[in-house]
């Protein structure tokens, strides 16, 4: 079990260091502060960035045997679930971005001014923080026993213990799943609009060019947070169908949660912040000013 804080500690560890510079550049920035790719872009990287303290933090409580109090282990899940479901609707609202900019790009300015893009990102907040309570809260109140003894406080194993409720807990956690599942297909399946859309332009006829490699790097972060999501679904209907035992479904449910769904959220913000130019000329001239600095 202890194996698992290697993965998680190294992607926060990544994420910690990366992530404060992204955003730095992004609000330190007077041009890009008034970009709302980058509003979105410097949302959804602190989205998973606090997810992965949050997570680290439980881990390391777990693996040294630190039993929290119930409203404490509950606080934590809570936010485990709104930094996901924030995440979820950033990147979303970051397709809706690139979707308005390439196909009505006259229109883009007057439909997303900084403005707006400031209330859209209120919104974002406000839809993490009331879904989540509302499933949290209706748990909270028709469930009774808890489906796992919340001293552990391991989401793996409230997971796979929530499997062993009544069928109201069951279909929530299946639900949670497909909406999950859903969001992130209509996130692929806009992408691939776009590219059909934009295929007649000529931008796609280089392998290597950057419309290419960007695309290329949307569906491969998209992979990475559809991947977990996909193998969650298929052990928790192999659990629910006996195919696999309790010890085999642990073990799938551990490395889902401490290792696929953590390493997206460390790998994004370096791939964003390579991808992007002005970030990167950013961070480039940040380093490069410490350096004389310290000389």
């Amino acid at each position: 079990m202890h194996l698992f804080l290697i993965p998680i500690i190294f992607c926060c560890v990544t994420a910690l260091f990366i992530t404060p510079c992204i955003i730095f550049s992004i609000y330190s920035n007077i041009s890009m502060r008034k970009e709302t790719r980058f509003i979105l872009l410097g949302n959804i990287v602190l989205y998973d960035l606090i997810y992965l303290i949050l997570y680290t933090v439980i881990a390391i409580c777990n693996s040294l045997n630190w039993k929290m109090p119930e409203y404490i282990c509950i606080l934590l899940l809570f936010l485990l679930a709104v930094t996901y479901w924030g995440g979820v609707l950033t990147t979303a609202s970051m397709v809706v971005d690139t979707y308005l900019a390439v196909l009505w790009p006259l229109h883009y300015i007057s439909l997303l001014p900084a403005r707006r893009t400031k209330k859209l990102l209120i919104l974002l907040w406000f839809s993490a923080f009331f879904f989540p309570a509302v499933v949290f809260l209706t748990l909270y109140f028709t469930q009774e026993p808890p489906p796992c003894p919340l001293e552990l406080c391991s989401l793996p194993m409230i997971l796979l213990m929530a499997l062993h409720g009544d069928d109201a807990l069951k279909l929530c956690y299946i639900l949670g799943v497909i909406i999950f599942l859903v969001c992130f297909s209509l996130i692929f399946c806009c992408y691939i609009v776009l590219y059909y859309k934009t295929r007649e332009t000529g931008i796609w006829k280089s392998i290597s060019s950057r419309a290419s490699v960007t695309f290329l790097l949307h569906h491969t972060i998209l992979f990475f947070y559809l991947s977990p999501l996909l193998l969650l679904l298929s052990e928790s209907l192999l659990y629910m169908g006996r195919v696999i035992g309790l010890r085999t479904g642990l073990w799938i449910t551990l490395t889902i949660c401490n290792v696929l769904l953590v390493l997206p959220k460390a790998a994004s913000p370096c791939l964003y912040g390579l991808r992007y130019r002005k970030i990167y000329k950013s961070l480039k001239l940040f380093l490069r000013l410490r350096k004389h600095r310290h000389i």
